[in-house]
């Protein structure tokens, strides 16, 4: 058993589809703060993009996909862990990104009910993201209050999509919730790592406050039975005007329940590779780096929403090929 000081500190990020949680988790690895991060990116869905758009780094980097953390592949959990510590000396700090739709309590008690995670790593915080802009539209999510309910650190993100009128509403609501939490607002996610890492934020008694049964129920966690994922991946090349026209046309009819669409696309003509973001209505698409040597050129795009005709989106992104 390793002493206090000794364990390998984790930080779990948490925070609903779209609340910034990779944009935070890039912040952390290109920052100077002179640990070795490894990390561990879990996503919702058949096709992982996370991994892709986390920056080039020396770290460790694991993905978890085709599962929620907090249910399905949390023994993956276990056992990349477990294969983690095997090389220990390697890194300073580990960084868990769940799933938006992740209910963090089963994560959190995994430190504690497996014995061999419990004796070797100690939960640092929990890092909640908080999607100012459309936190109101989930408020009532069972996974929106468990994130803000189990967090340490609470980031009020996208504040510059707010007034401050909106801003302090919010907070407010968070604070009702979760009065013990640090709430940093934020723009970009871009909290100084003395307030992510290494804050020894994470208290089992209020965890156990928050649910007396913590460490011994099974937190059998289900997704709302409508919320799913659909996912694309073409080789082809994609019609960049196609597709605008195509998204544009979705997000107009279907924008409340397309919580979160993201992708690599590959346009036809470009040697540059695409990053595509939205979260309802917020839709942002960037020209990215060129397609590397070796590289195989194609499109990874994945839509997560409400009651998703998986047909008629198909059939909607095969007619966007070049």
């Amino acid at each position: 058993m390793a002493s206090p000081r000794d364990r390998l500190p984790v930080t779990v990020l948490t925070g609903y589809l779209g609340s910034g949680k990779t944009t935070l988790l890039n912040r952390i690895l290109t920052h100077e703060h002179g640990l070795k991060v490894a990390v561990i990116v879990n996503e919702f869905g058949d096709v992982g993009i996370d991994n892709q758009l986390v920056i080039e780094a020396d770290e460790e980097i694991f993905e978890m996909n085709n599962g929620c953390i907090c249910c399905t592949v949390r023994g993956d959990l276990i056992r990349i862990i477990g294969n983690l510590m095997k090389r220990r000396d390697r890194f300073d700090h580990l960084v868990i990104e769940t799933t938006g739709l992740a209910d963090p309590a089963p994560v959190i008690q995994t430190f504690f009910v497996d014995e061999d995670l419990r004796d070797e790593l100690k939960l640092d915080a929990v890092v909640t993201l908080v999607d100012l802009k459309h936190v109101e539209q989930h408020w009532d999510c069972e996974e929106v209050q468990e994130q803000l309910a189990f967090a340490d650190v609470l980031l009020l993100n996208k504040i510059d999509l707010v007034d401050v009128e909106a801003c302090v509403a919010i907070q407010q609501r968070t604070r009702a919730l979760n009065p013990l939490a640090r709430v940093i607002p934020t723009c970009q996610a871009d909290a100084a790592m003395d307030q992510i890492l290494g804050v020894e934020a994470f208290s089992l008694e209020r965890a156990l406050a928050i649910d007396p049964e913590f460490l011994t129920s099974d937190h059998d966690h289900e997704h709302d039975g409508a919320v799913g994922s659909v996912a694309f991946i073409e080789e082809r090349p994609m019609s960049y005007k196609k597709l605008e026209r195509w998204i544009d046309r979705l997000v107009s009819e279907r924008g409340p329940d397309l919580f979160r669409m993201k992708g690599i696309l590959r346009i036809d003509g470009d040697s540059h590779r695409y990053v595509f973001q939205s979260v309802h209505m917020l839709i942002d698409s960037t020209r990215d780096r060129p397609w590397r040597d070796g590289e195989t050129p194609s499109t990874q795009f994945v839509i997560i929403g409400r009651d998703l005709d998986e047909a008629a989106l198909r059939a909607g992104f095969e007619a966007c090929v070049a």
